[in-house]
């Protein structure tokens, strides 16, 4: 596991950067994922039942975190490809800063990588990383509200995964007006609620990612 120090963005020109990146990921057939949510929604959990879940695919994980390796390590033992950025207290990760991530994996052959972003739920919406797709994650013990108070997140995002669905009936967390909420901002989303823990609701996300693999490859 390779631990990576960036302390600024690498550069201003931030869009440009991600349209490049999204450029040479495709030509290498490999789909990025930008996954970002709250501390303690669940990321890494999520991504050890994906990673288990993919067999034959090749997976790389860039664990964006202010400091600690913990999750990257994680990971790796998992036997998925796994690089640790410290952010030096950013609170986002941006195109530059991910295309750096993403050089210090090496030339292994990978089909997915997904770059687990530093948790919250403001920087991250405002950054393209270059990503040929936006997932975000919320916990059904964060509350259902959150799409009211953080639109731009759930605007930008391809994906939403409601995590933690087992916790259900201990919290006071409506799952239909949650979806409707999340569907006034953003109408194409696709919504995959679903437990890590007990894998209910886990095949849709994995068919999802699969049938995504594909046609990145393909186009």
């Amino acid at each position: 596991m390779k631990v990576i120090e960036l302390h600024k963005s690498v550069t201003a020109s931030n869009d440009a950067d991600a349209q490049a990146l999204r450029a040479k990921m495709k030509q290498q057939g490999t789909l990025l994922i930008n996954l970002m949510s709250s501390p303690g929604s669940g990321k890494t959990t999520l991504l050890s039942s994906t990673i288990q879940m993919l067999e034959g695919v090749k997976v790389a994980v860039l664990e964006a975190d202010i400091e600690s390796a913990v999750d990257a390590e994680r990971i790796e033992a998992l036997g998925a490809l796994a690089v640790q950025v410290h952010t030096d207290g950013m609170c986002h990760m941006d195109a530059g800063m991910t295309e750096k991530g993403l050089e210090a994996m090496g030339d292994h052959p990978v089909d997915l990588a997904i770059l687990e972003n530093v948790g919250n739920l403001i920087c991250p919406a405002e950054y393209d990383t270059g990503a040929g797709k936006n997932v975000m994650i919320l916990s059904v013990t964060e509350g259902d509200d959150k799409p009211l108070k953080y639109p731009l997140m759930f605007e930008k995002s391809d994906v939403l995964i409601i995590s933690k669905i087992d916790a259900l009936p201990y919290f006071d967390f409506n799952l239909d007006e949650c979806i409707n909420r999340v569907k006034r901002l953003n109408p194409n989303i696709q919504i995959y609620p679903l437990s890590a823990k007990t894998k209910e609701g886990m095949q849709d996300w994995i068919n999802w990612l699969q049938q995504e693999i594909k046609q990145w490859k393909e186009r």
